[in-house]
This record gives structure tokens, sequence and C-alpha cells, in this order.
């Protein structure tokens, strides 16, 4: 017996109604491109059920895709603005890069830190949670950009904006949210008794 097709376009609705506004994303572009990008079309065929579910969905080879309420509040931190031009960093599947472009910025993509070029960004998003921010990121922010991703600490994830002011970038931790840690951001291990 052949499965029904689940009605994404009532999915990307809920979402939006039902995980989104209710954890503070109140932002009407960053609804519109979000509810503009179909979700569906960036997981595993297997996944797609689970498309919409405000939690990780695997996508294989240690990639996952952020939940919907945590990747919206992090564009929403943003506060992106129609020309700018943003990063996303991060092993994803371009679901963020899309829904950036709804946002009309101009979007560059790398699947890591160390694939980054020289160019400089007026926003940068790293699509997962890190454990420290390279560097290297920092330096490709304009003077005044702004970086969001999530911040692992001892098992915990927060959510994290940064702007950079005389080249320093300062985080604000705001929310805890089930984000995977990418594995290329965190922090070499030391010895320890």
């Amino acid at each position: 017996m052949t499965q029904p097709m689940p009605d994404f376009a009532a999915a990307r609705r809920a979402m939006i109604d039902s995980q989104l506004r209710p954890q503070g994303v109140s932002d009407p572009a960053v609804l519109a491109g979000m509810g503009g990008v179909p979700r569906e079309q960036f997981v595993p065929e297997a996944a797609r059920a689970a498309a919409y579910f405000d939690r990780p969905v695997d996508l294989g080879e240690g990639k996952a895709l952020m939940p919907p309420a945590a990747l919206g509040r992090l564009i929403m931190e943003l506060e992106p603005r129609p020309g700018e031009r943003a990063l996303v960093v991060g092993p994803g599947n371009g679901y963020a890069t899309k829904v950036l472009e709804q946002l009309d910025l101009t979007v560059d993509s790398a699947e890591s830190h160390q694939a980054v070029g020289k160019a400089i960004y007026d926003l940068i998003l790293i699509d997962g949670a890190v454990e420290e921010v390279p560097a290297g990121l920092v330096a490709r922010l304009s003077p005044g950009g702004r970086l969001g991703t999530a911040i692992a600490d001892n098992g915990v994830t927060r959510l994290a904006i940064g702007r950079v002011s005389n080249g320093i970038l300062g985080l604000r931790r705001f929310a805890d949210a089930e984000v995977p840690v990418l594995s290329a951001f965190t922090r070499p291990r030391v010895f320890t008794f």
C-alpha cells in the first residue's frame, strides 16, 4: 500500500504558526523567507516526513539540518538587510542559504571555515553549533558585521549573535537550542586527569 504524500505546504504554515512565532520569531520578512523555501527539498527522501519537526534532521555523513526555530531566531537576530552580503558556513545542504536569498541578500556558502576566501561580509551564519569561532571567520566580517551560530559548551548549545567592534567579536548568547556540533569547529582536546 502506498503512503499518501504529506502536505508540505500545510507543514510549512504549521512550522511558522506553531514553532517560529511561539519561539519569538516575529520579523515578517524572516517568516516569509522561511515560509517560501520548501525544507523537504533539502533532506534525503527517507527524512522528508520529519523536515518540519522542530529538531535537527540527520542528513547523513555527519551533516544535519538545523531546527526551524533555531535557524529562524538566528536569522532574525542577525537583522539582515536587503542588499547585504552574507556567508553561510557549514556542511549543510543549502537550506539556510536559500532562506537568506529570499531576504534579498547576496549569499556565498562554504563547507568549512578553511574554505572561506578573502571576501568581506556583512553577516556570517554558521549552520550548526561550534565550540569556538575561528579567528579567520571574524576577519571576514566588515566593521559592525554580525555573526550568528550556536555555541556548544559542556553539552549545552546556546544560540549566539556577535558583532565586530575594533576587530573583536563580542558574542551574546540568548537561547538554548538543540543544534548539532560541527566537527570542524571543535576545540583541540587537551590532556586532563
